[in-house]
């Protein structure tokens, strides 16, 4: 058995990050979206993949990156989750890396914020740190009730 795994690298920021190749459908350059009223702000719209309906999540946000200057076009990692596909739109698509759970550190307990949160662990590269990214837990995040039950809208300001 081997304990090589390929990952999918890609760059947010100055950040080298990585998903488990297995949970990605596709890479594409941008798609337009629409934009989806009352959605937590991370949720950057909807993008049809050849008739299906997917959401795209901005990981620069996700991460309080904050947003990139205006005329910037993510590309698009489609990734599956439970019975769908989400799109996480990042600044740059890297290759495809082997790396070996021998290189794999869990976060330092001191990690805090969202980053202890979204970030699973790192694998050290000779050239730096790839950030291994939660998948699970971006989707899941800001996914609080809009609406609550009996179909009343949740204000989340208060």
């Amino acid at each position: 058995m081997s304990d090589k795994q390929q990952v999918c690298s890609f760059m947010v920021d100055r950040y080298l990050f990585g998903i488990a190749s297995h949970r990605v459908q596709e890479v594409m350059r941008y798609k337009p979206m629409t934009h989806v009223p009352l959605s937590p702000p991370q949720v950057r719209g909807l993008i049809n993949l050849r008739g299906q309906i997917v959401t795209a999540i901005d990981l620069r946000r996700c991460l309080d990156f904050g947003d990139h200057e205006r005329g910037w076009d993510p590309m698009n990692v489609v990734v599956y989750s439970d019975d769908s596909l989400v799109s996480l739109l990042v600044d740059e698509v890297r290759d495809v890396l082997e790396v070996s759970s021998s290189q794999f550190e869990k976060p330092p307990g001191t990690l805090t914020g969202v980053a202890h949160k979204l970030i699973l662990g790192a694998y050290k590269l000779d050239d730096g740190l790839l950030l291994m990214l939660d998948t699970d837990a971006v989707i899941n995040l800001g996914q609080d009730k809009l609406i609550e039950p009996g179909g009343q809208l949740h204000n989340e300001t208060g």
